[in-house]
């Protein structure tokens, strides 16, 4: 008989463990990639603290997030609706083991509520994040 363990409650290791494995993914993904990179630069060191800052003040009300992430992705050149389908499928991959359900389910709710509100300032039209077949996730203009 065996026995699996439930994931550890959500606590800042584990957001850590989640953005580099992601972030990893989204820099050798040959779509995400050019907006990153020219984005970002080559301190990508930087850039994932404050992803794990972002996440734990959030997720942990931890507060040592601050910053203008509206207006900070606002400024980005090129940016197209496939850019949040292999984002948002990336980070519901990334979310899929290592979390109790509850909080999977609120990473993957407040990735969804952040993608509406920058797609809406990108596009002008709201958006739902669907599941495809595949596993995927598909973007539907609203």
């Amino acid at each position: 008989m065996s026995t699996s363990l439930a994931p550890d409650p959500l606590s800042r290791d584990n957001l850590h463990r989640l953005v580099h494995s992601f972030y990893a993914d989204v820099r050798r993904d040959p779509l995400l990639t050019p907006v990153f990179d020219s984005a970002i630069g080559p301190d990508w060191h930087a850039h994932l603290a404050r992803m794990v800052d972002f996440w734990a003040t959030l997720m942990l009300d931890a507060r040592s997030f601050s910053g203008n992430v509206y207006g900070t992705h606002m400024r980005l050149e090129g940016v197209q609706p496939a850019h949040f389908e292999r984002w948002m499928t990336l980070w519901y991959e990334h979310t899929e083991n290592g979390f109790q359900p509850a909080d999977r389910q609120r990473l993957r709710d407040t990735a969804e509520m952040i993608g509406r509100s920058l797609f809406l300032g990108f596009f002008g039209s709201s958006v739902r994040f669907r599941k495809d077949g595949a596993g995927g996730i598909l973007v539907d203009q609203c």
